[in-house]
């Protein structure tokens, strides 16, 4: 038990003098969070650039700028010059383009279609999936309701509408657990992988082999000053989080570390069989990272599973990252409980036993 102590604080020594270490498992994820999070932290909510061009300049001309205005999801801009405007919207920074022609107002005191001015030209994208499916029909319910107005039309048939509140997530919501699984993931798939390799090649573990050390202990204690160091960066990291952008974790807190050790176990398992597979420290960081890299984007950390192309969708379901992310943001953002994520508890711990079995089969002190 001596042995075991004084290892555990052996290796928290080492993390806390490696500067370097200190930085990449703590410092940037951190640095990443705050960037990501301040650029797109309320990116929830969605808004299209549009240009109005008010030919006519008359009474109805100008309320019916004033009703786009009214929609907050469309933020208007009034010009007069229509060139210019489309250049804008070629370049990216206009989604679409509205002219009121000349002679609105008096087709619409006509109450007739088929008088000049009656036609909105309305310029989009035609590459924008966005515009297509949501400024266009905007602008059409708007100049439909203006019609209906003018020609005194009353629905027979109507909607009741009910709002249901949901949760309100913002991007940050999103990305803070997907940060603490990609620290989990970086911390202990490469960090073990390079470390013990470099012990093998400076004959550390041989050293080690020729003591009255068990190897068991060892690995103990390994595994136990990994755990409390990802536990105690997790915490820092969800605290930054809630501080600056006000995340916060709806669940349970001893549910959620229960999902970091787990995360932890999992992943020094793999992080040992690349170790036993590389036989120098130069060899095992390309390695780690050929594994770790597309995980990193492929499981959930920046980007919706969902979102992916559903051929993908079986590889990226087998990742254990992804497993790991999800689960994270269930328990912070929705409160989540075993009975929810119990999938995803076994198949993060289908991972541990399978790759802690391969790891000590594999593993090699020399």
């Amino acid at each position: 038990m001596k042995a075991y102590r004084q290892l555990i604080f052996a290796q928290l020594r080492l993390f806390g003098r490696n500067r370097q270490v200190l930085f990449w498992s703590l410092v940037f994820p951190i640095f990443f969070m705050v960037m990501l999070g301040t650029f797109f932290g309320n990116g929830d909510s969605l808004s299209l650039s549009v240009s109005v061009i008010d030919q006519d300049l008359t009474t109805s001309s100008k309320a019916l700028v004033s009703s786009m205005k009214q929609q907050s999801i469309l933020k208007v801009t009034e010009s007069t010059d229509l060139e210019a405007a489309i250049k804008d919207l070629k370049h990216g920074d206009r989604q679409l383009v509205v002219v009121v022609p000349k002679g609105y107002e008096n087709a619409v005191n006509a109450k007739s279609s088929s008088i000049q001015g009656s036609k909105l030209t309305v310029y989009y994208d035609e590459m924008s999936q966005t515009t297509n499916q949501i400024g266009l029909p905007i602008i059409s319910q708007l100049v439909d309701g203006i019609s209906k107005q003018i020609v005194g039309y009353t629905p027979v048939i109507t909607i009741q509408a009910q709002g249901v509140q949901s949760l309100k997530l913002k991007y940050i919501d999103f990305l803070v657990p997907g940060i603490v699984a990609m620290m989990i993931m970086n911390n202990n798939l490469n960090g073990v992988a390079g470390q013990i390799a470099s012990w093998r090649e400076r004959g550390i573990l041989r050293r080690l082999q020729s003591t009255p050390l068990h190897p068991g202990t060892f690995i103990a204690a390994q595994i136990t000053a990994r755990l409390l160091l990802n536990g105690a960066q997790a915490i820092i990291v969800l605290l930054i989080a809630s501080l600056i952008f006000g995340t916060q974790v709806n669940g349970s807190w001893t549910f959620l570390l229960m999902f970091v050790v787990l995360g932890t176990l999992t992943f020094m398992s793999i992080g040992f069989i690349i170790a036993a597979l590389t036989k120098t420290p130069e060899s095992a960081g390309p390695i780690a990272g050929f594994v770790s890299f597309p995980m990193l984007f492929l499981g959930g950390v920046f980007f919706p599973i969902k979102n992916m192309p559903d051929w993908l969708q079986p590889v990226v379901n087998l990742l254990p990252i992804s497993h790991l992310s999800t689960v994270l943001r269930q328990i912070m953002n929705v409160g989540a409980s075993f009975a929810d994520v119990w999938r995803e508890a076994a198949l993060l711990g289908g991972w541990m036993l399978v790759a802690f079995l391969i790891a000590s089969l594999t593993f090699k002190w020399e």
